[in-house]
């Protein structure tokens, strides 16, 4: 069944983390704290989260009125016409 699991994880879940010294450390995620959840089309061309960041910040800079952090790398800027 699709989805038999989606209305728990969006209340949240905790996950066991099993260090090396024997010790267990619990964290608890829900998809207010920054999880999101891709479909399995979308996942396919997003493997991960820096591909999906990378993707999203690109997609930042169109959004008209909204300030672009400027990426590290220096763009030309296109010489202006005048009228």
């Amino acid at each position: 069944m699709r989805g038999k699991y989606q209305r728990a994880y969006q209340q949240g879940h905790t996950v066991k983390v099993y260090q090396e010294d024997g010790s267990v450390t619990l964290q608890y995620f829900t998809l207010e704290n920054g999880a999101v959840m891709l479909e399995p089309e979308i996942k396919q061309y997003f493997p991960d989260s820096e591909s999906v960041n990378k993707a999203l910040r690109s997609l930042i800079e169109l959004i008209p009125g909204k300030p672009a952090k400027r990426s590290a790398s220096p763009r030309k800027k296109k010489p202006s016409a005048r009228f």
